[in-house]
């Protein structure tokens, strides 16, 4: 693998990132941490010497400028390679400097020429004396940078020409009372640049009548010119023009005829990862266009008239209608699985944005049902502008599906021919963000010009029309690039050092997956603010997922739902109040436990309105976690009831495991409330917050409803089919596993909170046990909308992450009884949009506050003796003009659920429903599922008869 070459340090490329993970809350920290204990090193730990995320195992050498250690022992301590130093305020520094020490000097070279040596550092233009503030750190400074609340507190003269110092390379080190250098680091800037530099004005291209104005923030750098083109590839510049600054913004003004031609930013600017002045080559943070290899930032004024499809201006009218965020549910789906493989669509159009217009194909009648049945969002996967895929199509490889074809269902041959092109084919899930303000390019029909927003824009139409609203999955927690050098970095060529997050030795942390961005960064905060705010003015999207959103401050959440919430129609074309956003919650990496600041995990969210994911209810369902072992069961596949030889341990422990599991699925279905009240499965009335996981930690974190999104399955880890196909005893039938499948769906669709299902859900999609598919081709990730295959037994899957359970697998794909017929497809779509017609059948399914939940929810069956594997919930209504409960539903009055995970028929009566007029729900009535019809309730004994692995819907209709 070739280097990336600067005059005085090699350093390595990129690592390729194999994304991606899944997530738990629980047990995230043994998998994933950024807690280093660094030795001294050339390089640091996000390079590929050290980092998880391997690419090399070359090992340039170094120059001695950089430290004198790389040819002689060393002589002083510390390293200029590292910035263990915070100049957090115009007046402070921080460093946790030993004891002991004399003096203290901050040094600065414009041309980068500091070095260390027997005597300290030398080669600088400037050497001030600082003070030691032997008060510590500010208040204010404590807050914003808790990592280093400890740390001493030097003082900064206050004659010095900061701003103009910013531009250098920037060392401090210590010296003893002989005059002995001790130590010498580094600085990071993020705090004074904060202080000094926060903008609020125009960033960008700005268009008007006349002109086109660019404006770039980027305080550190010491000359930017722009570079404009009039093609997207190749060719000489039309013209250089060197940017003014003005207080860190560089700025310039152009002519009207700049607009259609493409640009790219010249910055001169010292970059810490090569101790140099480096001259970095970058697009605009706020582009809104590029080229279709995302080498030059196309100039588009996304207002123009001609770059809108007809009636798009009125587009908010014709949106589906949503009158509180618990009326919502979540289809999580794929840009290209949508369509990649649907002959009903044009080949030109396969895989792309336009697919969604083509009214009459296979994909689009099956949302236009799911949308029918009651299905609101639909959540994209990430479709800004990401690495991995090649904006050019004719650059794609291929494997012909006629060759994989061939193969045995538990072969190896599949994978091995799909991953060796996997890097050049069309597929990626997304999460590698290059560019967050631009449509992804391989999605469109011509990555160059304006035809990634028209068709964006189409497609959104297209969705609403159909009566789907849009979420777009956002990836603010990391960038694919870093660097001088990377063609995929931004951001870290324009302000090195700033947007992203950095450890205390001042390397990038890689928590995430690599490259940590840092929203407790006012500029970085601000880009986040601005690009939401883009999509949703500008392509009318209608919520935001939030990738690892447990990375990001919390306060930066909150202004985000404001901002959003402030949209108005008349000034900003869309209505706001109506948008919705959730995210990943996780606690892990140097955020966990508020390590930057309170940041947006589970716990802390609560409160705001912003959703979560629930996946205390997810590993309740199906058992373990995806990081436990893939037989571990749980309350839907067969813990205790039907085991399937995994050792789950003594039988009175698999009890316990299912009646906490039990637990954790009532507390999930009022919403996971923190304060909801159960009867435990010990006996006791606790409040959710005090069940717990086998962790310790408290299931339920949430405050309101629509704070919660319950899920059973996701784009990460297997599909709900393939999970169920694992967990459940070998001998059952295919049969029984499209019930069981339907059962963890029913849970999710009949729970309190947002409902998210994942596409495939209800047509029993399989990736032949693939755990992780982020790279794994159209082949794993194929969905027929034809209803003809579920894609089960392609091959085994691809070695990297799936070889260990090969063993596991490789019967199961071999066997055929294990794939399901069309006519269980079929079944299943029917079976879901049941259960989604049943949610929407009344609004108690759908209560807004948490204390209507507390007042109208109960349990039953609950306590010691209750029955195993058996769920009831019971929802009531009032009466209008009578005492109590406020009446919400005209229709029915009552409504039973209950919940039969146990491969046998029960009859239950609850002495706690009583004197009730109940009957099966009509919808399940005039349900096609004949198993569901013989679920019953007799009036005169009270006693509820419900089939095995069924969820049955009582109701009381009113008057009866």
């Amino acid at each position: 693998m070739s280097l990336y070459t600067s005059t005085s340090l090699l350093l390595p490329p990129p690592p390729t990132v194999n994304r991606r993970h899944a997530f738990s809350s629980s047990s995230i920290r043994r998998h994933f941490t950024s807690q280093r204990k660094p030795t001294f090193s050339l390089f640091p730990p996000n390079s590929a010497k050290s980092s998880r995320l391997q690419c090399s195992s070359s090992l340039p050498a170094m120059s001695a400028k950089q430290d004198s250690s790389s040819t002689s022992p060393p002589q002083v301590e510390g390293s200029l390679l590292k910035s263990r130093a915070f100049w957090v305020s115009e007046s402070i520094i921080a460093w946790n400097v030993d004891e002991g020490i004399d003096s203290c000097y901050l040094f600065a070279s414009k041309t980068a020429a500091l070095s260390l040596t027997s005597d300290g550092v030398s080669g600088g233009d400037v050497k001030v004396e600082l003070q030691e503030d032997r008060h510590g750190l500010p208040q204010n400074v404590k807050e914003k940078f808790p990592h280093i609340k400890d740390y001493k507190a030097f003082r900064v003269s206050t004659d010095l020409d900061v701003k103009s110092l910013l531009k250098s390379q920037l060392a401090v080190a210590a010296f003893s009372s002989d005059g002995r250098c001790s130590d010498a680091t580094g600085l990071q800037l993020p705090g004074i640049l904060d202080e000094l530099f926060s903008y609020e004005g125009p960033l960008g291209a700005v268009y008007s009548k006349e002109a086109v104005s660019l404006y770039l923030w980027a305080p550190t750098s010491q000359a930017v010119s722009v570079l404009i083109y009039k093609e997207p590839l190749g060719g000489h510049p039309l013209e250089i023009v060197q940017l003014e600054e003005v207080n860190g913004v560089w700025n310039t003004r152009g002519p009207k005829s700049w607009e259609g031609c493409y640009y790219v930013y010249e910055v001169s600017v010292y970059h810490p990862s090569t101790l140099k002045i480096e001259k970095c080559y970058a697009n605009d943070p706020y582009a809104r266009g590029l080229s279709s290899d995302g080498g030059r930032t196309l100039f588009i004024n996304l207002d123009s008239d001609y770059i809108k499809p007809e009636g798009w201006d009125k587009l908010v009218d014709e949106k589906p209608k949503i009158l509180s965020p618990s009326d919502i549910s979540i289809y999580e789906l794929h840009i290209r699985d949508f369509s990649a493989n649907d002959e009903t669509v044009p080949p030109e159009f396969r895989g792309g944005y336009l697919a969604f217009t083509v009214q009459d194909s296979a994909g689009v009648s099956h949302l236009k049902q799911l949308s029918n049945a009651g299905i609101t969002h639909v959540h994209l996967l990430p479709a800004f502008q990401f690495a991995g895929v090649d904006d050019e199509k004719a650059n794609w490889k291929c494997v012909d599906s006629q060759t994989l074809e061939k193969f045995p269902p538990d072969s190896s041959e599949q994978q091995a021919l799909i991953t060796a092109i996997q890097n050049d084919d069309g597929y990626n899930w997304g999460y590698n963000p290059v560019l967050w303000g631009v449509p992804k390019g391989s999605y469109a029909s011509n990555a160059n010009g304006l035809y990634r927003a028209i068709e964006f824009r189409k497609m959104v139409q297209a969705l609403n029309r159909m009566g789907l609203r849009v979420v777009l999955d956002v990836v603010y927690n990391h960038l694919h690039g870093s660097g001088p050098f990377d063609a995929n970095s931004v951001l870290d060529k324009i302000v090195p050092g700033y947007y992203l997050r950095r450890n205390n030795d001042g390397f990038i942390e890689n928590s995430t997956c690599v490259n940590n961005t840092a929203s407790e960064h006012f500029m970085v905060e601000r880009l986040i603010l601005d690009d939401l705010l883009h999509w949703a003015i500008n392509y009318k999207v209608d919520g935001f997922r939030f990738d690892l959103m447990g990375h990001i401050m919390k306060r930066t959440m909150v202004k985000a739902k404001d901002a959003l919430c402030s949209l108005a129609k008349d000034k900003d074309g869309v209505d706001g109040s109506r948008m919705y956003i959730y995210g990943e919650g996780w606690d892990f990496g140097e955020v966990a436990n508020n390590g930057r600041g309170v940041n947006a995990s589970q716990f802390n969210i609560c409160g705001t309105g912003i959703g979560s994911f629930n996946d205390r209810i997810r590993d309740a369902i199906l058992g373990g976690s995806p990081f436990g072992h893939p037989l571990q069961q749980g309350f839907v596949t067969g813990l205790l009831l039907q085991p399937n030889g995994y050792d789950h341990g003594p039988e009175v422990v698999a009890e316990r495991m299912l009646a906490e599991s039990k637990d954790h699925i009532q507390v999930g279905m009022a919403a996971n409330l923190r304060d909801f009240v159960i009867t435990n499965c010990e006996g006791k009335e606790v409040k959710g917050s005090e069940v717990l996981t086998y962790g310790g930690a408290s299931v339920a974190y949430a405050l309101d409803p629509a704070e919660t999104v319950n899920y059973a399955s996701a784009h990460d880890n297997e599909t709900l089919f393939d999970i169920v196909s694992l967990k459940t005893p070998f001998e059952i039938s295919v049969e029984d596993r499209c019930r069981i499948n339907l059962l963890a769906t029913s849970i999710i669709a009949l729970s309190q909170g947002i409902p998210f299902f994942h596409c495939g859900d209800e047509i029993l999609r399989s990736k032949s046990l693939d755990r992780d598919s982020y790279n794994s081709g159209d082949w794993f990730n194929r969905i027929d909308f034809t209803y003809s295959s579920n894609n089960w037994g392609v091959g085994l899957p691809p070695k990297e992450k799936n070889e260990k359970s090969w063993p596991l697998m490789k019967p199961r794909l071999a066997d055929p009884s294990f794939k399901p017929h069309k006519s269980h497809i079929q079944a299943a779509v029917e079976n879901f949009s049941d259960l989604l017609r049943i949610r929407y059948s009344s609004p108690l399914f759908r209560l807004r506050t948490a204390n209507a939940i507390q007042e109208r929810i109960r349990f039953h069956n609950t306590g010691p003796s209750s029955v195993p594997g058996l769920i009831l919930m019971s929802i009531e209504d009032g009466h209008e003009g009578l005492p109590g409960l406020s009446q919400l539903d005209p229709i029915y009055s009552y409504i039973v659920v209950i919940v039969n995970a146990r491969p046998t028929e029960v009859s239950f009566t609850s002495s706690s429903i009583w004197a009730r007029t109940l009957q099966l729900h009509p919808v399940q009535v005039k349900s096609n599922d004949e198993i569901v019809k013989r679920s019953t309730y007799d009036t005169g004994s009270e006693c509820f008869t419900v089939p095995a692995r069924t969820t049955s819907v009582f109701v009381e209709p009113r008057g009866v």
